[in-house]
């Protein structure tokens, strides 16, 4: 038997006791942030609002040794977030602070909070903005097990996010590698002819759609303001192996299509190439991210209009060495990208490893609405006691 059941028979042979978010922990909302206050006041601390990852970096921070947080509204209301040391938490971030430490092991409290990051969201509406209220947040039904089986399921949790962490770090670093790369094949050749894409290309619109029209039959991806597909279509108004790029919403994004696709109308695509391979295309408007990102308008929607690619110039070697160039940057592409092979592979296998023994370490705690108190404990007893009398 593992030193975990030792702990469990020990000190809680009948369950454990539940309590409300609200009980046991604050929740409070940050202060208003923006991109354009980030960029104002540009430092080293990071800023938490309405992603897992930081919306920036500002030069204050109004947070520190207070890691947990949970999104508020927007596309990722609801997800749990984690950021050590001292940080700047924004208003789309409510702050779960606990009330007492002898209660709950903080790291604890985050993995039990992403087990039931189901739940969470179930208590999130989604009628217009997404949204969670602090009112029923509080409501959520917390496990509260002895501290000396809550600090034993950290120290078994936390090796699995360490070791994913490890491996991210390391795809990180090479996906910076193969950026480097990228635009070294790119743009080292200072001899070969160079054009304005608006010379070599037909920068087209798509054709505007509803999500009525969607077909739930249909298998033909449709982009319209983001790289994932807005809905399946059963025709399509464009040839696989084709670059695209995002007008309005997620504007600038680049995304290559390896099938047959319908463009809607917030969709670019290059056509009717003229001696330039389509993914090299891909690859080569990939080193121009930043700029094209500067040339995004800001506003309710953001957008980009295509007379912004066609001045963008483009370095044309043979077709032989664009093809070569395209080989070398899709195995490498892959290495970082395919959740096949490699890295990726390793990545994904370990969070479904830790999410495996996070349900499994967690299931007592997860069994039930159930809240044990003494006297749950006494009918238990007496409810054995009775089927005792009844065996004899």
């Amino acid at each position: 038997m593992s030193k975990l059941d030792d702990l469990i028979n020990k000190l809680c042979p009948y369950g454990v006791e539940w309590k409300t978010l609200g009980e046991v922990c604050e929740i409070k909302t940050g202060q208003s942030v923006s991109k354009q206050i980030i960029a104002s006041n540009p430092g080293k601390y990071p800023v938490i609002n309405s992603g897992r990852e930081p919306l920036g970096f500002i030069d204050k921070w109004n947070t520190e040794n207070d890691p947990i947080g949970i999104t508020t509204r927007g596309a990722g209301v609801g997800s749990v977030t984690w950021q050590e040391g001292k940080y700047f938490r924004g208003n789309l971030n409510y702050s779960v602070t606990i009330k007492l430490d002898k209660l709950l092991n903080v790291r604890f409290l985050y993995h039990s909070l992403l087990q039931q990051e189901q739940e969470i969201h179930s208590l999130c509406v989604f009628s217009g903005i997404p949204a969670l209220n602090a009112s029923e947040l509080k409501k959520l039904l917390i496990p509260v097990p002895p501290l000396e089986i809550q600090n034993e399921i950290v120290r078994i949790l936390d090796k699995f996010t360490s070791l994913t962490a490890e491996l991210t770090a390391e795809l990180t670093a090479r996906r910076k590698q193969y950026e480097y790369y990228r635009d070294s094949l790119l743009t080292r050749d200072t001899k070969v002819e160079v054009k304005k894409l608006g010379e070599v290309c037909e920068i087209s619109r798509g054709v505007r759609v509803t999500r009525d029209m969607l077909s739930e039959s249909g298998n033909i991806p449709v982009y319209q303001n983001a790289l994932i597909p807005l809905g399946f279509f059963d025709k399509s108004n464009r040839t696989g192996n084709k670059t695209f790029v995002i007008g309005a919403g997620a504007a600038g994004k680049i995304g290559f299509s390896d099938v047959d696709f319908w463009a809607a109308d917030d969709c670019y695509t290059f056509d009717n190439l003229k001696g330039i391979n389509d993914k090299y295309l891909f690859y080569f408007l990939q080193t121009k991210q930043s700029y094209i990102d500067s040339r995004v308008r800001k506003g309710s929607i953001p957008r980009i209009s295509r007379d912004n690619f066609e001045k963008i110039t483009i370095p044309i070697p043979s077709l032989e060495v664009q093809q070569r160039i395209v080989n070398v940057l899709d195995n490498f592409d892959a290495i970082c990208t395919d959740l096949k092979i490699g890295l990726p592979a390793e990545i994904e296998a370990r969070k479904k490893q830790y999410e495996y023994y996070r349900d499994l370490l967690l299931t007592f705690a997860s069994s039930g609405n159930t809240i044990f108190t003494e006297q749950n404990r006494t009918e238990q007893n007496r409810t054995e006691q009775n089927r005792t009398e009844q065996n004899r």
